[in-house]
């Protein structure tokens, strides 16, 4: 009887916590959702060019200044991302040839999630300034092989002078010498670069919201299949790559946590650029972010 109340409590508990952590990220979401549903102007461009080129980077690398992460621990979240994305990618590749997929279409989708709108979020308020930490590290890694090899998947040909040209790759290396030399910037500086930094979160979850909004989604059964899919091989993918790295508690489930994020908004962006089938990729980014509102706390709660 006792048990049974002890585990009743500690379920209420571990609901409780879990709430406490999605309810924010969603809550913003649905803000931006219903902002366009109501009629109201909102340039995406705009938004998402000033939270890519300055609120974005200044996050990243105040996180990296300020994290507490070992070199030791930085090098094995590093490996350990690459590695799971590598196995999503040849997993992808199987299921995409197998199911007689498009492959510019269904692949970048399948294999990179929107680990910048909701991993961040996500990463902070599950675990905190340490979470953040590594879930950057996840978010750069990820973002360098979208504009590289997500682009070759969807247009044929990869841009790697575009990828320098990117503040926040410039931002991850910047911090990760700051993190590494244990340097810090002067206090005022540190302060705008925070307050600008702040910004990144709040502005990519309304952003979320807003473009999945305005998304014209097509073959909703198909998107349903391989969305589940993709939940069950990322993290698959992330479990085996941080147990062949060994990672301690806090960056495993940040792994499995960020490499398991539904599509991101900018497939469906590449998608509309380079001439896949955008409405196939739309449903794709629907569907997946509806799952993830089911998913996302589950996993939550086993990680916590």
């Amino acid at each position: 009887m006792n048990g049974r109340l002890f585990s009743g409590k500690q379920f209420v508990n571990i609901f409780s916590t879990v709430i406490e952590i999605v309810a924010p990220v969603f809550i913003l979401a649905a803000i931006g959702f219903t902002w366009v549903k109501l009629g109201f102007d909102y340039r995406i461009e705009f938004v998402t060019r000033l939270a890519m080129t300055l609120s974005v980077p200044c996050l990243i690398f105040s996180a990296l200044m300020r994290t507490e992460i070992s070199p030791d621990a930085l090098t094995a979240i590093s490996l350990a991302t690459i590695t799971a994305y590598g196995i999503v990618t040849i997993a992808s590749f199987v299921v995409v040839r197998f199911g007689s997929m498009d492959s510019r279409t269904y692949l970048a989708p399948l294999i990179f999630g929107n680990t910048g709108n909701l991993g961040l979020p996500l990463a902070l308020f599950a675990f905190g300034q340490e979470g953040l930490g590594f879930a950057v590290v996840v978010f750069a890694i990820m973002a360098i092989l979208s504009f590289t090899f997500g682009v070759w998947l969807v247009s044929g040909g990869g841009s790697l002078t575009k990828v320098i040209k990117e503040p926040l790759v410039g931002a991850t290396i910047l911090g990760a010498v700051f993190l590494v030399m244990d340097w810090e910037t002067p206090r005022f500086l540190t302060n705008t670069i925070d307050l600008v930094g702040q910004m990144a979160i709040p502005m990519m979850l309304i952003t979320l919201g807003v473009a999945v909004a305005r998304l014209k989604p097509a073959g909703i059964s198909k998107a349903l299949m391989v969305s589940a899919f993709k939940v069950g091989i990322c993290i698959g993918a992330a479990i085996i790559a941080g147990k062949w790295f060994d990672l301690p508690a806090v960056p495993m489930a940040v792994l499995i946590l960020q490499v398991s994020t539904p599509v991101a908004v900018t497939s469906y962006l590449l998608s509309v650029k380079y001439e896949a089938d955008s409405d196939v990729v739309a449903g794709l980014v629907v569907v997946s972010t509806l799952l993830s509102v089911g998913y996302i706390p589950l996993t939550l709660a086993v990680l916590i």
